[in-house]
């Protein structure tokens, strides 16, 4: 189970995964060295999976964002359709999802030509992907990896 100061912790390292432990304990009002204790410790036990640094995408010309609908016809034995896909560079998220098509794929690439091109080129010649229908973004509002946490919850 996940106390109040913990879930105090996992609030500020999403907002700034690289704030000084010092800084968090001020926050929580604990010793540095209990406060490395508990991160230590909510990393082993799987609920800190990792740290990582968001780059900016339009200084990359990776501006332009898509999702595109998967149809797959996946048989027994097969390296599934959605692994194959996960290998693809640009492809930021893939998803399997209930409905009419199989996935769901993120995709971020520099504009409409190099989608047209990922997705003739690499997308349609995994095996096993029957058809693909695409939504591209115009604008975003929201963009995170943050997971809302309130209450401590029993896993």
């Amino acid at each position: 189970m996940i106390d109040e100061i913990s879930l105090k912790i996992l609030n500020i390292l999403q907002e700034k995964a690289r704030i000084p432990n010092v800084e968090v304990a001020r926050q929580v009002g604990m010793a540095p060295s209990a406060v490395l204790e508990r991160i230590r410790k909510l990393e082993k036990q799987g609920i800190i999976d990792g740290y990582e640094v968001r780059l900016n995408p339009e200084r990359f010309a990776r501006g332009f964002v898509a999702f595109i609908f998967v149809k797959a016809g996946e048989t027994p034995g097969e390296i599934p359709v959605g692994e194959m896909l996960a290998r693809i560079p640009e492809v930021q998220e893939v998803h399997f999802v209930a409905g009419e098509d199989a996935y769901l794929v993120k995709i971020r690439v520099a504009d409409a030509g190099e989608l047209g091109n990922i997705i003739r080129e690499k997308i349609a010649q995994v095996d096993g992907v029957l058809s693909t229908r695409t939504a591209t973004v115009l604008t975003t509002f929201k963009e995170t990896a943050r997971i809302p946490i309130g209450e401590a919850r029993e896993t």
